[in-house]
């Protein structure tokens, strides 16, 4: 193929990935009341799964209240006269996005697929699984882990001592802070993923990594704090744990790997 024919073929992958989103918003969009109050509004209620779960998990954990949250209390506001109709567009695309990535990963890995050698392609095998899977779990941690630390802590931060300044949030301003703790966490996820490509291309080895493990926990430890603005502990290291133990995993798929490439060149030598 020509290079050409190359941008032709992308052009058609992104066509078809981009359909697949559109699908999903539309769904979403004509389900937008429900999508709002059941899922994205959740975490502003007294009700919601992780508030309950956590403080279980605490009294369990002998931690006391630590963990107990009280329910955020916030009433969103529209500045615009449009802005609600345009934030069921944001929600709707967002939401689309999330739904259809394994669709977009399997149509940008039909177009690198054959540019890979067979004895490459066996390496990928559940790839696109895999990438689903850390990307869906990084996103329900974002939603369900770091979502209420963050607002919990952001809505109930008073600046003045009389209570003077009332938080009355944009429904913009929410559903941004929102997409950008779940998508944000969804790509953190690809971690183990990430360093296994690296280590295919040669980029990083298991020993830079290994080596690399102090300045990772410091930037691990800096993202949580960023994260869950709370000032306790437990808060953050509820974020630092998971994100740490990424890092643990993609060490060890990078010795595995590495060990195999290994392998691979000296029976090439021999």
């Amino acid at each position: 193929m020509t290079f050409v024919d190359h941008l032709e073929a992308l052009r058609w992958h992104i066509i078809r990935s981009l359909l697949a989103i559109v699908v999903f918003a539309i769904v979403i969009f004509f389900n937008i009341q429900w999508i709002f109050d059941d899922i994205i509004a959740a975490p502003l209620t007294e009700n919601f799964v992780s508030y309950r779960a956590f403080c279980d998990f605490s009294h369990f954990a002998q931690l006391g209240d630590a963990l107990c949250m009280k329910p955020v209390k916030l009433r969103m506001i529209s500045t615009e006269i449009g802005g609600q109709f345009m934030s069921s567009f944001s929600i709707a695309f967002v939401g689309g996005l999330i739904a259809a990535f394994p669709f977009i990963f399997w149509e940008f890995w039909r177009f690198i697929k054959p540019a890979l050698r067979p004895g490459e392609l066996k390496y990928t095998r559940f790839g696109i699984f895999w990438v689903s899977f850390f990307f869906f779990l990084g996103a329900a941690f974002g939603y369900f882990v770091v979502g209420p630390f963050t607002f919990n802590f952001l809505a109930s931060y008073q600046i003045s001592s009389s209570n003077m300044v009332e938080t009355l949030p944009t429904i913009k301003d929410y559903i941004d802070n929102l997409t950008n703790l779940v998508l944000g966490c969804a790509i953190a996820f690809e971690l183990p993923i990430l360093a296994l490509v690296l280590t295919k291309i040669g980029l990083v080895t298991p020993a830079f990594l290994k080596r690399s493990r102090k300045y990772a926990i410091v930037i691990i430890l800096i993202i949580a704090a960023l994260i869950t603005p709370s000032p306790d502990w437990v808060s953050q290291a509820i974020v630092f744990l998971p994100l740490f133990l990424l890092y643990e995993l993609g060490v060890i798929i990078s010795a595995r790997a590495y060990k195999k490439e290994q392998q691979k060149e000296l029976e090439e030598w021999s």
